[in-house]
């Protein structure tokens, strides 16, 4: 059952909404003095629709704007929080990994090859994954 848009949020809700980890939330609550969300017995965390605005705005000056967090700190101070949600959009919903509907593999949900164009498209992303699996494996080993 989906909640109303006036419905409290869970950090975990607020993450997904946001497209954002948890953890990034809880750090900027640090940078950041305006985003106060509600706490409860235990320190679990419940942001209202206009923390999630808060939210939204501060993701999109860092993540789209590229705003440092110092940035963000002095637009705050100069123009208020009023001005620097104003040209806010709201909340994009979150990216989804590639499913079985998506173009590139319709083919085989259908039960035929992939097309020249898809076999390379996934065989470039196999060699990107192996490339940064390969970069992985090198930093745990500490080579």
């Amino acid at each position: 059952m989906a909640k109303s848009p006036e419905a409290f949020r869970t950090i975990s809700e607020a993450s997904d909404e946001l497209g954002v980890p948890q953890h990034v939330l809880r750090f900027w609550e640090t940078k950041f003095s305006f985003i106060r969300p509600m706490k409860r017995a235990g320190g679990r965390r419940f942001y209202r629709p206009q923390d999630i605005a808060v939210l939204a705005a501060v993701r999109r000056l860092l993540h789209v704007e590229g705003y440092t967090i110092k940035g963000v700190q002095k637009l705050h101070k100069e123009q208020g929080l009023k001005r620097m949600m104003d040209t806010a959009p709201p909340p994009s919903p979150p990216r989804r990994p590639p499913s079985i509907d998506d173009d590139l593999f319709a083919p085989l949900a259908a039960g035929r090859d992939l097309t020249p164009e898809a076999r390379q498209r996934l065989e470039v992303a196999l060699q990107d994954l192996e490339a940064a699996k390969a970069r992985l494996d090198h930093l745990l080993r500490g080579d």
